[in-house]
C-alpha cells in the first residue's frame, strides 16, 4: 500500500501524486509498487527492498541520488498457540532523496500512525522528519519495556500462588522479547552515532539537541532491557530452583509414607506365614486385634522416628 502526504499550510494533506518535499509512505508494496518507485526516483531495488528482509540489520549508507536508513521498530504480536503478547521488532526503512523522503515496512506500525499527528510536522524538514521518527521509536521501546516489567511483576505474583507452566512459558516469551529489544537497540545506537558524523544528512543547529535527546532516550532503552533481562534471567532460575524444591519435598513425602505403609504389610506377613506362631497367638481368640495394634504402635514409633528427624 502507498501513501502520499505532504504538509500544505501548516496541515498533512494526502496527495494523489508524488510533488516536491512529500512522503510517500510504502507499507508491504507490491511489486508494481517497488518497480514504480526505482524507476520514477531511479532508485536501486536493493535500496527499497532492504526493509523488506524481517532478518536486515540497523545500517545508514548512501547509494548515488539516496540515502537508507534502516533501524528496528518496536511491535506487538498475539501468539495464537500460547495466547500471550509477543514483542518482537521489525526493520523500518528511510529512504532520504533531495526532494522526498520514503519509509517502507512490511506492515503498519504505530510510530509511524504517531508521527502523522505530531504538530508542528513539515515534511519538507527531512533532518526534522528522521529525528522525529527516531525519537518517537525509543519512546516506544520505552513504553514496551514498562509494559515487560509489568506483566513480568504480574505473572510473578501468580507463580506465587502457584507453579504452572502457563506462567513460566510467560516469562519465557518475556526474556525473548527483551533479548530482541535489546539487540535492536544496539544496532540503532550505532545508526544513531553515525549519523552524528554523516556528512549527507544535513544537521541543522536547531536539530541537535533532539539528536541528543533521541541518543539519551535510546540510551535509556538499553540500560531499562539490560536490567529487566537481567531481573527476569534471575526470576526464572529462581523458579526453576523453587519447583525442584518442591519436586524433592514431594519425593522425600512420598517415600516417608511408603516406609510407614510397609511396616504394617510386613507384620502382616510374618504372621500370615504357615508357621508356629510364637506366644499362642494362633490359639487366642483375639489374635487378629493383637496383629493390628502390633502393626499400628509399631507404625507410630516409625513415624514418630521420622518426624523427629525431619522427614515428613
Amino acid at each position: 500500500m502507498q501513501e502520499i502526504l505532504k504538509t500544505i499550510d501548516g496541515q498533512l494533506t494526502v496527495l494523489s501524486a508524488p510533488e516536491p518535499d512529500c512522503w510517500i509512505n510504502l507499507t508491504a508494496p507490491t511489486e508494481m509498487e517497488i518497480n514504480t518507485i526505482c524507476q520514477e526516483f531511479e532508485i536501486e531495488r536493493e535500496t527499497v527492498t532492504a526493509a523488506l528482509d524481517e532478518e536486515e540489520r540497523s545500517r545508514i549508507e548512501s547509494d548515488g541520488n539516496a540515502t537508507l536508513i534502516v533501524v528496528d521498530v518496536p511491535i506487538i504480536e498475539i501468539d495464537d498457540s500460547s495466547e500471550f503478547n509477543v514483542y518482537t521488532t521489525i526493520p523500518l526503512g528511510i529512504i532520504l532523496q533531495p526532494n522526498r523522503i520514503l519509509t517502507i515496512c512490511t506492515r503498519a506500525v504505530p510510530i509511524l500512525q504517531d508521527l502523522k499527528h505530531l504538530k508542528p510536522f513539515h515534511t519538507h524538514m527531512k533532518t526534522r522528519f528522521i529525528l522525529e521518527l527516531l525519537y518517537k521509536n525509543a519512546t516506544y521501546f520505552l513504553r514496551y519495556l514498562r509494559q515487560i516489567n509489568r506483566l513480568s511483576d504480574q505473572v510473578e505474583a501468580k507463580l506465587h500462588k502457584s507453579m504452572r507452566n502457563k506462567e513460566l512459558i510467560q516469562l519465557l516469551a518475556l526474556t525473548k522479547s527483551l533479548v530482541y529489544f535489546t539487540t535492536s537497540l544496539r544496532s540503532n545506537e550505532v545508526v544513531l552515532e553515525k549519523m552524528m558524523k554523516y556528512d549527507v544528512i544535513k544537521k541543522y543547529p536547531e536539530d541537535t539537541d533532539l539528536l541528543e535527546d533521541v541518543i539519551i532516550e535510546n540510551k535509556q532503552a538499553i540500560e531499562m532491557a539490560d536490567i529487566y533481562t537481567g531481573i527476569l534471567s534471575g526470576m526464572m532460575d529462581a523458579f526453576a530452583s523453587v519447583i525442584s524444591n518442591n519436586l524433592n519435598i514431594v519425593m522425600k513425602t512420598l517415600t516417608a509414607i511408603t516406609i510407614v505403609m510397609t511396616v504394617p504389610t510386613v507384620i502382616a506377613s510374618l504372621f500370615g506365614m504357615n508357621v508356629p506362631i510364637p506366644f499362642g497367638l494362633s490359639q487366642s481368640p483375639y489374635a487378629f486385634l493383637i496383629v493390628i495394634a502390633i502393626s499400628a504402635i509399631v507404625s507410630l514409633a516409625v513415624t514418630l522416628f521420622m518426624k523427629r528427624g525431619k522427614m515428613f
